[in-house]
């Protein structure tokens, strides 16, 4: 199996604006959405149309300069158009259309305040804030006198944090391959493939990796109430990718953690603090006690993005809760009483002793975990 044909187009930057994967629409439709101010990029991560901590980074990054192409262009004359991952680099030709009498403190001041929004769109995944300042040195750091210098910086940025996603998640994937053998089932959860990063996949990524390198893998995928991130998207790129899989309810994977019937279990990470304690999707947590319990290895895989070394431990990482209509009811149909309140924290805390290793670009880290620094 050839990796790259594996690479869905989660995140692209076209003609000056943000192309995505609407992910809620996912199995049933496979339609691509365009947002052209800030507004929209901040509703897609929102709602979880771009989801994914590597990918909602991407896609804040882009956000970014499609902000700027709403204060400045059109659909005409648009500024940024990026061909990551289809060639080498991207093209700068529409930075020369950009407005030369604008000031660079305009464009300062556009970005600046496109930043904020973006920042606050979710709160859980560090990758979002770390890309988010990582471009933002591209006006603070060295301050530059001319518009289009400060625009052609800001597009190779946001290109970069593209190009060393894909190389770091497929580095996750070959250090990772080496845990699993042929034969082995891998339980997951949530989703952790191409749709969740830049194009390729972080926990997934590692089960295609091995796939191609010959192995026979089986995915148990969860199914990841309330909103079927497994069922729905982790379900729809085993298919695509020829891997067989099976989706059970979340309440039905310490069964089958304790039947033996899986290998391992490998979700990936919104946040991990410097001694290992992971936030992931909420459910995470259940997966790791069932394994230590029954002596299935768990695994995390994630980029080192990920890894927020100002955080001595999970406590520190905050949990966005979200409505309660995602748990109240189900495909618009409400499923409790009225006057039923909800409480739906998306995202769950597993302590780093609950964790058998943790798989980044850089290697498998076993424990105990001793993160110093992010890499910022």
């Amino acid at each position: 199996m050839n990796d790259a044909a594996l690479v869905v187009p989660t995140v692209r930057l076209r003609r000056g604006a943000l192309r995505l994967i609407d992910q809620t629409r996912l199995p049933g439709e496979y339609v691509i959405v365009e947002r052209r101010d800030v507004d929209g990029v901040v509703e897609a991560i929102r709602a979880l149309r771009v989801r994914g901590a590597p990918a909602i980074g991407l896609a804040a990054a882009y956000g970014l300069l499609v902000a700027v192409e709403a204060r400045w262009g059109d659909e005409r004359t648009w500024f940024f158009d990026s061909e990551v991952p289809d060639a080498p680099a991207s093209s700068a030709r529409g930075i020369e259309r950009f407005p030369a009498d604008v000031p660079v403190r305009a464009v300062v001041a556009c970005l600046e305040a496109a930043r904020e929004a973006l920042a606050a769109s979710r709160p859980t995944a560090v990758n979002l804030h770390w890309a988010l300042d990582r471009m933002a040195r591209g006006w603070r750091d060295s301050p530059v006198d001319d518009a289009r210098s400060l625009l052609r910086r800001l597009l190779a940025e946001a290109d970069a944090i593209h190009t060393e996603d894909l190389a770091m998640c497929r580095a996750i994937g070959r250090h990772g391959a080496a845990l699993i053998a042929d034969g082995d089932a891998v339980l997951t959860h949530c989703n952790t493939g191409g749709l969740a990063t830049s194009g390729f996949g972080t926990a997934l990524g590692i089960v295609f990796t091995a796939v191609a390198e010959g192995r026979r893998v089986h995915v148990f995928a969860d199914e990841t109430r309330p909103l079927l991130q497994g069922a729905r998207l982790t379900a729809w790129e085993c298919r695509r990718a020829g891997i067989p899989v099976d989706v059970l309810v979340d309440g039905a994977a310490a069964s089958l953690i304790a039947s033996g019937r899986v290998a391992c279990a490998i979700v990936g990470a919104d946040r991990i603090a410097a001694n290992g304690d992971t936030a992931n999707k909420v459910g995470t947590l259940g997966l790791a006690v069932a394994c230590h319990r029954y002596g299935v290895p768990f695994y995390v895989a994630a980029p080192s993005s990920t890894i927020d070394a100002s955080l001595p431990d999970g406590s520190g990482i905050p949990i966005e809760q979200r409505g309660a209509g995602e748990v109240l009811g189900f495909a618009g149909v409400r499923t409790t009483p009225d006057g039923v309140g909800a409480w739906n924290p998306a995202f769950d805390v597993t302590p780093a002793g609950l964790i058998s290793a943790i798989v980044t670009e850089r290697g498998v880290h076993r424990p105990p975990y001793r993160f110093d620094a992010s890499p910022r």
